[in-house]
């Protein structure tokens, strides 16, 4: 941009060619060695600040091993709950303002939860495979027997989840046989326009010299953010045999007119999170008392909210509703 702005080309002329020199030329070549570590570039280049997957309980990693899980939870009980967080989010904030759905359900429910903690900018698909072996590796040395093994999953995470389910299938792991119910909490299913107003932008900023700079440091957006553009309609529909539940948020106070369109939670379309389509392939095909919307909240609010809360544990109870 600066080398642009020297040569002062037209508004929507062509860029000069070549790079800044001396001086000004370091600086911003140690920019562009700066922005290199954005996104997924940690976990592809094996860099030791690059988050590892792991399950997690009040914060401390788990080793999935059976004498160490049994230290852990001296009490673990037959009742399995597993918690994936969700776009630049970690296992800790699930906890918000004192509420934690884990924590909440464990006191009224009797699950003993744990917690995913994961990079959200790897590819869904990437992390997907890699949730599935740890779910195996967890229901196998589990020092408990599992009566019953439920999952709630906010934002991506229930992309990833999704991902889970996809390649523990093809992969003919034992755990999903235990999942017994699956709740969405904000998950775009059908995708976020939250990517696609990134690359609308890219291609904005690329029409002029000036801007064109600024373009390039737009892509440096995570291979999980890009994949947020189309949801999970390529891990093909939701598992079978296992009760699915979908939650979305809405920002606007209460139910406008019969058709009219519904605002989302600021991040996520409130079809989307129910996954609610008109074209019956890319329809998730959930029950509509499977599908619920809170009003006047927005997308982290779904984490604390007592009404999301309510209806999770309803779906989570002994009798479904």
């Amino acid at each position: 941009m600066h080398h642009t702005i020297a040569r002062k080309p037209g508004v929507l002329g062509e860029a000069p060619q070549g790079r800044p020199a001396g001086i000004t030329g370091l600086v911003y070549k140690s920019v562009r060695g700066v922005t290199r570590l954005v996104g997924d570039y940690l976990a592809a280049s094996g860099n030791p600040l690059a988050i590892a997957m792991g399950l997690r309980s009040g914060g401390t990693p788990l080793t999935i091993a059976r004498d160490a899980l049994a230290a852990a939870f001296p009490q673990p009980g037959s009742k399995l709950l597993v918690l994936a967080h969700g776009l630049c989010m970690n296992d800790l904030q699930w906890n918000r303002e004192g509420h934690d759905h884990g924590a909440c359900l464990a006191r009224e429910l009797g699950f003993t939860p744990v917690y995913l903690h994961y990079d959200t900018g790897r590819h869904i698909s990437t992390n997907g495979r890699e949730f599935a072996d740890l779910m195996e590796a967890l229901v196998r040395e589990w020092p408990h027997p599992i009566e019953r093994l439920a999952m709630v999953c906010h934002s991506m995470g229930g992309l990833v989840t999704r991902s889970a389910c996809h390649y523990a299938k093809l992969a003919a792991h034992a755990w999903p046989k235990r999942l017994d119910r699956l709740v969405f909490l904000g998950t775009p299913h059908l995708g976020a326009p939250l990517e696609h107003a990134g690359a609308h932008a890219d291609l904005l900023l690329e029409i002029s010299p000036y801007t064109a700079p600024l373009a390039r440091l737009g892509k440096i957006r995570s291979a999980g953010i890009k994949d947020l553009s189309r949801g999970s309609p390529h891990e093909g529909p939701l598992p079978r045999g296992v009760r699915c539940y979908a939650i979305a948020a809405s920002k606007q106070a209460r139910p406008g007119a019969r058709g009219a369109k519904i605002r989302g939670d600021g991040l996520v379309p409130v079809n989307s999170a129910l996954g609610r389509h008109s074209d019956a392939s890319l329809d998730l095909g959930l029950p509509e008392e499977r599908r619920w919307a809170g009003y006047g909240m927005g997308h982290l609010e779904l984490l604390g909210r007592s009404d999301v809360y309510e209806r999770i544990a309803r779906w989570l109870g002994p009798t479904p509703r």
